[in-house]
């Protein structure tokens, strides 16, 4: 029975949120624990890239909740600890890029190249159609010789 529970236990383990958060990080006050978790899943860690702070073993990950944290005890709000953030470290930071300014552009490109290439694809399908049924139309003459050849065979 042991086992079974050990095997369970082992399958669903990946389940669960993976989070880095070490004890001594935590805050006293749960309401301010809350803030930092919440902001700390909106921030990149600028080491793994592919993670959140929240989730980073990285000490420069640990360095920015040790941040956050502070940030929040001296009393700023949440859009002024991830403003500090973005000012120090760019907004490569952020999970979720913001949509205005420069990120426009990247946030366009996508979209507008695929407009590009369907544009550009109905174009070619339409110009190659057209030259195919102007190439199979013949000439008078063309059209009396194979009238010609074709009424010699029957």
């Amino acid at each position: 029975m042991k086992r079974l529970l050990l095997a369970l236990l082992l399958l669903l383990a990946p389940i669960g949120p993976s989070v880095a958060v070490t004890p001594d990080e935590v805050l006293d006050n749960p309401a301010l624990e809350a803030r930092a978790r919440e902001i700390s899943t909106g921030l990149r860690c600028v080491v793994c890239q592919g993670e959140t702070i929240d989730e980073s073993n990285a000490s420069i990950a640990r360095d920015l909740r040790l941040l956050v944290r502070e940030r929040l005890v001296a009393g700023d709000t949440d859009e002024e600890v991830v403003q500090f953030i973005v000012d120090r470290y760019g907004e490569y930071v952020l999970m979720k890029p913001r949509t205005g300014g420069a990120n426009l552009i990247l946030w366009g490109a996508g979209p507008a190249l695929f407009l590009i290439a369907a544009i550009g694809a109905l174009v070619y399908l339409r110009r190659r159609s057209q030259a195919q049924s102007e190439g199979e139309k013949l000439s008078p003459e063309e059209q009396a010789r194979l009238d010609e050849l074709l009424g010699d065979r029957g």
